[in-house]
């Protein structure tokens, strides 16, 4: 890929993409370029039979170290609710396949929210998280204020949004909002491992445990164990089930197929 990609494409192994949003220049801040071509990417990648996890990354200075001011400094509401980028985000959300996030450096506002899209976020350990757009005379807009709350509780999520400050990794995995720490420039490689972990799993339980997850965090108890207990039942149709059974009663390495 060309250097002036602001969106390096790699596939690692058939299985596994990574996307590395690359826009140096400006501490890869997210410009709508590149919130369009991440939601394409990933929605591309969601359909295609053959990948069975996503890696988002940046550079070891930066994840994402928010949006790109320079887009909406002048910007009116109306012309804000036009360009409505938080559908970009949905994009990436409803992708059904695992996505994972490789942190180095700083992952402020809009490069947390993106993190925060994603199923699993391994975090070097000298990252910087935060939400400071209330620096700037605004507040998270992009899932920032729920997913934040949702995480780490009412009274923290309202001091660390209303002040703004950044907090490392290592206080970032304390409160759950990461999934894991990894040494300082070692987190695509981690991120890596994992996926490649995943990737080896049967891929329709992989989507129906994502699914579920998701689903279930926003409805009641009942209704919740309700949609387990019917995708539960819905694996025993699936070759997989049959393969990964026999293998195990065999004791030798199961062959997923996705089918």
């Amino acid at each position: 890929m060309a250097a002036a990609e602001s969106l390096i494409i790699e596939r690692p192994s058939d299985d596994i993409v990574v996307m590395k949003i690359n826009r140096p220049q400006v501490r890869n801040a997210l410009n709508l370029d590149v919130r369009i071509r991440l939601a394409d990417e990933i929605t591309r990648c969601g359909a295609d039979d053959a990948v069975r996890c996503v890696i988002v990354t940046g550079s070891d200075v930066a994840f994402a170290a928010g949006a790109d001011i320079g887009e909406m400094a002048q910007a009116g509401p109306v012309e804000v609710m036009s360009r409505n980028v938080q559908k970009y985000w949905r994009a990436i959300m409803d992708c059904p396949k695992p996505l994972i996030a490789a942190v180095e450096g700083f992952a402020l506002g809009g490069g947390l929210e993106l993190a925060l899209c994603t199923d699993i976020i391994v975090a070097g350990e000298g990252a910087k998280l935060g939400l400071p757009e209330v620096k700037v005379g605004i507040l998270p807009g992009g899932g920032g204020t729920q997913k934040l709350a949702r995480l780490v509780g009412r009274h923290r999520a309202m001091l660390l949004i209303m002040s703004g400050r950044m907090f490392g990794a290592a206080e970032a995995l304390s409160m759950g909002v990461i999934s894991e720490v990894a040494p300082s420039g070692q987190a695509l490689a981690r991120a890596l491992d994992i996926a490649r972990e995943i990737a080896a799993m049967p891929p329709i339980s992989i989507m129906q445990i994502k699914e579920i997850v998701n689903a279930g965090l926003n409805a009641p108890l009942d209704v919740a164990l309700m949609l387990e207990r019917k995708a539960f039942q819905l694996q025993f149709a699936t070759r997989d089930q049959k393969e990964g059974m026999r293998a195990f009663m065999e004791k030798r390495k199961p062959k997923f197929e996705g089918q």
